[in-house]
């Protein structure tokens, strides 16, 4: 979601806000392709994302500068992600007039569908394509998105206390597009399990067309461990990305069963969102989703990508936000273990080099 430009600068930070800490990459533009600058990952100073926008934003904004000094990025220029369970996002269809009435079309459908005053909001809006309807009537399909401006406001404050320039936000959503599938024009779910919270979205043709995120992540994964072992927390959150740890508990080394009790309220979500998807019908046929990518902190369980497969007959695959991006070969190893947490500072900071 652009909500402000800037005249272009040589390299952007994207700039990622979580519940399991902070994520910031800098990516320079070198002949129309990202190339990594420095990067960056810490644990909030607080764990609760509401405070350190908040009270303890002096805090956040001392932590995010010291990780900026320490990453030694060279721009002040920065992307930021809003998290989809702040942001509202629905695709809507007015009638394919012009600019003007199709403008005033769009506020209208806004002011329906978001439940608090527009002058609230900082809204945008993307045109899809222009369709047929079952009467023959075109119509215009149009992504609308809106955020808090008080959030919007708290962030750039937040980083202009780090030193930073926001020049622009937008959501989880469309900056893991980028990262994660580029000019892939297939229907791909990814699932993005953070520590706190898990966003599902289905992309069609680039195009966010749903949504959904629910509270529940790797946390209360490595909780369950915890108290199902009697273990300490630190050595369940180990554990569950060891798969010969794993397997230990598992008969004849088959850790489905495990994943099945570990990720139930994350696997109850993914079938919902699933079936609601592909229960639309357009153009006569029935939706389907061709691939699913898993990324966030959690997405390294042992054998996650195979399981899904399985349990939902669509090949999944383990995202790899790095792809786009040109890095000296010899940080592969350090980059494949972090690279699920940063699919979303990545694509912020391409939203501006590509």
């Amino acid at each position: 979601m652009g909500l402000f430009g800037k005249p272009p600068v040589k390299s952007y930070i994207g700039l990622d806000f979580g519940q399991g800490g902070i994520k910031l990459v800098e990516l320079m533009n070198e002949k129309g392709r990202a190339r990594l600058v420095t990067y960056a990952y810490s644990e909030l100073p607080t764990t609760n994302l509401e405070r350190a926008f908040g009270e303890d934003m002096e805090k956040t904004a001392i932590h995010l500068k010291k990780m900026l000094t320490k990453a030694k990025v060279t721009t002040k220029s920065a992307v930021g992600a809003l998290p989809i369970s702040s942001v509202f996002s629905s695709i809507i269809s007015v009638p394919a007039l012009n600019e003007k009435e199709m403008k005033q079309a769009i506020q209208l459908q806004a002011k329906k569908l978001i439940p608090v005053p527009l002058e609230e909001i900082s809204l945008d809006s993307k045109i899809i394509d222009t369709v047929s309807t079952n009467d023959k009537k075109k119509v215009t399909r149009v992504l609308l998105t809106g955020a808090p401006k008080s959030l919007v406001n708290k962030f750039v404050e937040l980083a202009g206390k780090a030193g930073l320039e926001l020049i622009s936000l937008e959501t989880e959503a469309l900056a893991e597009i980028r990262s994660l599938i580029g000019k892939d024009r297939s229907s791909i779910m990814v699932i993005d399990i953070g520590s706190a919270r898990t966003n599902i979205s289905v992309i069609e043709k680039g195009i966010p067309f749903l949504n959904r995120s629910i509270a529940t992540g790797g946390n209360s994964i490595t909780q369950t461990i915890s108290k199902t072992l009697g273990i300490p927390f630190e050595q369940a959150d180990t554990m569950k990305r060891d798969i010969r740890a794993m397997q230990s508990f598992s008969q004849a080394g088959d850790i489905s069963p495990i994943l099945s009790t570990l990720l139930k309220p994350i696997l109850d979500e993914i079938r919902y969102s699933f079936n609601l998807y592909q229960g639309q019908i357009e153009d006569g046929q029935q939706k389907r989703i061709d691939k699913i990518i898993v990324t966030g902190g959690s997405a390294l369980l042992p054998r996650l990508p195979e399981f899904l497969t399985q349990l939902m007959n669509v090949n999944t695959y383990l995202g790899d936000p790095w792809a786009r991006v040109i890095y000296p070969i010899d940080l592969r190893p350090i980059l494949d273990e972090i690279g699920p947490r940063f699919a979303v500072s990545i694509g912020c900071a391409m939203r501006e080099v590509e």
